[in-house]
């Protein structure tokens, strides 16, 4: 894939979401949390007032409304501001 962010922008691909179980019941996909952590992909050049920080391969924590979904090659990634993002786990 070709898909260079711009600006202070990345691209994030979310971790998938966690299989949970109450008591033998399944939960269906529909009702799964949005996950809230990820691995970026690809990062852009930053600005003149915003440095980048984040890297390719770096695992990042988001907030659950952060970003814009978007579905390439039948996976799904979330671009969003280097600013949406809350922390870098390391």
């Amino acid at each position: 894939m070709n898909l260079k962010p711009l600006a202070d922008r990345v691209l994030v691909l979310p971790a998938a979401a966690e299989e949970k179980t109450i008591g033998g019941i399944i939960i269906p996909d529909t009702a799964k949390e949005k996950p809230l952590k990820g691995e970026v992909l690809a990062v852009g050049n930053g600005t003149k007032d915003e440095q980048m920080v984040l890297k390719k391969g770096d695992t990042v924590l988001y907030g659950k409304y952060a970003g814009t979904e978007l579905e390439l090659e039948g996976k799904k990634y979330l671009i969003m501001r280097q600013s949406d993002v809350l922390a870098v786990l390391e």
